[in-house]
C-alpha cells in the first residue's frame, strides 16, 4: 500500500498546478537568460576548456539541474503554509505514514522540475545544443531529475522541521541555492577548480546529477551507476531526514 499512498500524495500535490500555473511559467524565465546570455556570451569566448564541447551544450544540462533546485529548494514553504492552514494535521491523522507524505510532496517537486527540464531542452534545441533524442537516455533524464528534485525538496522540508517559520527558510534558502550552485560542475569543470571546492563538489548531490544528465544528453564521458548510487542515497536519506522532523513541524 505504500506506494500507492506516495502516488496518491503525489498527485494532490500536483493538482495545484490545475489552479495556479504562473510559478512554472516565471521560473522558466531564469533558465532561459542562462542559456541565452550566459551561454552564448562564453560560447564565443572560449574561456572555458570543455573538452572539444561548445560551451553552450556543456552548460545546457547543468542549467536543466540548476532550475530543477530552485524550484525544490523553496518547497519546504509550502508545507509550512499547510501547518499553519491546519492541513498538515489533518494529514498526520490518517493511516499514511509520514514517509509516505514526504516522498509524495518529494516526487511532486519532481515531475514540477520535469516540465522545467523540458523549457530548457527546447530552448537549448532552438540555440542548435546536440542533445540525444534516445528515448532510453531520455527516460535516464527524467529519473535524474526527478531524483535529485526528490533529494532538494527533502533538504528543504527539513529544514522547515529545524526552523519552523517561512521567513527564515527563505533567507536559508536563498543563503544555500547559489553556493550549491557554483560548487558544482553545472558551469565549469570540477578538473579547474581549487583543491577545496573539488572536494565540496563531490560531496554536493547537484554535481552527482549533472554529470548524469551531460552524459546522457550529450554522450560525454559520465559515471551513471556512481551517479545514480548518490542520487537515489542521497533522496532516500532526504526523505527519512524529513519523515522524522515532520511531528516537530506539526506542533
Amino acid at each position: 500500500m505504500l506506494p500507492a499512498r506516495v502516488v496518491a500524495m503525489c498527485m494532490v500535490e500536483l493538482q495545484k498546478l490545475r489552479h495556479d500555473r504562473t510559478e512554472l511559467y516565471t521560473r522558466a524565465v531564469q533558465p532561459a537568460l542562462w542559456l541565452l546570455v550566459f551561454g552564448e556570451t562564453f560560447t564565443r569566448l572560449n574561456a572555458i576548456p570543455t573538452g572539444g564541447t561548445p560551451y553552450i551544450d556543456y552548460l545546457a544540462p547543468g542549467i536543466i539541474a540548476q532550475s530543477a533546485m530552485f524550484i525544490a529548494i523553496f518547497y519546504g514553504i509550502m508545507i509550512i503554509w499547510e501547518r499553519d492552514a491546519g492541513i498538515l494535521t489533518k494529514l498526520l491523522v490518517t493511516p499514511t505514514p509520514r514517509s509516505a507524505l514526504i516522498a509524495g510532496k518529494a516526487f511532486a517537486a519532481g515531475v514540477k522540475a520535469l516540465i522545467q527540464a523540458v523549457v530548457v531542452i527546447a530552448i537549448a534545441a532552438l540555440l542548435g545544443v546536440a542533445m540525444t533524442w534516445n528515448p532510453l537516455r531520455l527516460l535516464g533524464v527524467v529519473v535524474a531529475v526527478v531524483l535529485g528534485s526528490a533529494f532538494f525538496s527533502c533538504l528543504s522540508m527539513t529544514i522547515a522541521g529545524i526552523v519552523l517559520t517561512r521567513d527564515r527558510l527563505m533567507g536559508i534558502g536563498q543563503a544555500i541555492t547559489m553556493p550549491l550552485f557554483f560548487a558544482s560542475n553545472a558551469l565549469y569543470p570540477v578538473a579547474i577548480m581549487p583543491g577545496w571546492l573539488q572536494t565540496v563538489s563531490k560531496l554536493n548531490p547537484l554535481s552527482y546529477q549533472v554529470d548524469a544528465l551531460r552524459g546522457l544528453l550529450l554522450g560525454t564521458q559520465a559515471h551513471l551507476a556512481l551517479d545514480y548510487a548518490v542520487l537515489v542515497a542521497a533522496a532516500a536519506l532526504g526523505i527519512a531526514a524529513a519523515s522524522s522532523l515532520l511531528g516537530r513541524l506539526a506542533r
